[in-house]
């Protein structure tokens, strides 16, 4: 989806490629060497070998997963044919021990490339979808007979001539059926490209539209994502601040606050600087207030003891 989030530039050097990844491109290395005609679909994903078998071109299509190979590269043909490497259910699927045996020290290039000989010892026939339209993959050239029998009405002279001048020779080709018929499905096919290449540009506003609206709903995303991760850090925070062990340290200084008053009061008292009931009244809070918290101190430890430090709801 690099055309939706578009990578920032000047992100720095490229991180060095790990060994899964190193396998994975001496993998690929390997396919591009043993197969010429490998076509790009994706770089590192997906790769494409046409070949031509009783004048229909058939493609075997690589598609290799993420932790390739590790993982077993998924292989597949189009169009649907039949043939015992291929899945007799959907016809596209390569489905034989060549694949599915597919193991860290395969190698890639050889069992395509043992794959492509099989298929030439046996050719794969092609399964019966209904007529085969230009908006397909393939293309099924016409019949080319043995000999022409247009050729039976020609007198020795125009055959002459036709052996001597190309450009007679070629009149002759082109006024043949099935180069005709060559050159309609050719029109025919342009006018289609066409059509569908007017449909793409009138879809091209809906799918910026589109487009936009994704990029809209991923910003929004975003800030839900920081603003959950924020409350979270509060929950955490607020959970630390009420856990038993928190609250017992608190109780341990407030009731260490409430001694040290106490005993400022006595004092206080010994040199003359309050009277009996005010030392009385102070005196005796200041005590009972520690030794409540002390108390509850206790309590909390025993609590701790027997729960752990954070308390919890049933």
């Amino acid at each position: 989806m690099n055309w939706l989030f578009p990578l920032s530039k000047g992100s720095g050097p490229l991180a060095p490629l790990n060994s899964l990844q190193q396998q994975r491109q001496r993998q690929i290395e390997s396919l591009k060497a043993a197969h010429p005609s490998l076509a790009e679909i994706q770089k590192d994903v997906e790769y494409r070998i046409p070949f031509t078998v009783n004048n229909s071109t058939i493609s075997v299509n690589i598609l290799l997963p993420p932790q390739f190979p590790q993982e077993k590269p998924v292989v597949s043909v189009y169009p649907p044919v039949g043939h015992h490497l291929v899945d007799s259910n959907n016809g596209t699927m390569i489905t034989c021990p060549l694949i599915t045996n597919f193991g860290m020290h395969s190698d890639l290039g050889k069992v395509i490339q043992s794959l492509l000989d099989e298929f030439w010892k046996s050719p794969p026939a092609l399964m019966s979808t209904g007529p085969a339209g230009l908006n397909g993959h393939m293309y099924k050239m016409p019949e080319i007979p043995e000999s022409f029998s247009e050729l039976c009405d020609l007198n020795l002279t125009l055959l002459s001539d036709m052996s001597e001048n190309e450009d007679v020779l070629l009149e002759f080709f082109v006024s043949l059926p099935q180069l005709k018929q060559v050159t309609s499905d050719k029109e025919e096919l342009v006018t289609n490209i066409v059509d569908m290449a007017k449909k793409n540009l009138q879809m091209e506003p809906q799918l910026e539209g589109k487009r936009q609206e994704m990029l809209y709903k991923y910003e929004q995303l975003t800030q839900m994502k920081l603003a959950f991760e924020t409350r979270m850090q509060r929950q955490h925070d607020l959970s630390e601040s009420c856990s038993l062990s928190t609250l017992q340290a608190r109780l341990k200084v407030a009731a260490h606050q409430a001694e040290e008053e106490s005993e400022e009061t006595a004092e206080n008292f010994l040199e003359g600087r309050a009277d009996i009931d005010e030392f009385l009244t102070s005196f005796m809070e200041k005590r009972t207030l520690c030794h409540s918290r002390r108390a509850k101190e206790e309590k909390l430890q025993q609590s701790i003891n027997t729960h752990g430090p954070f308390p919890t709801t049933h």
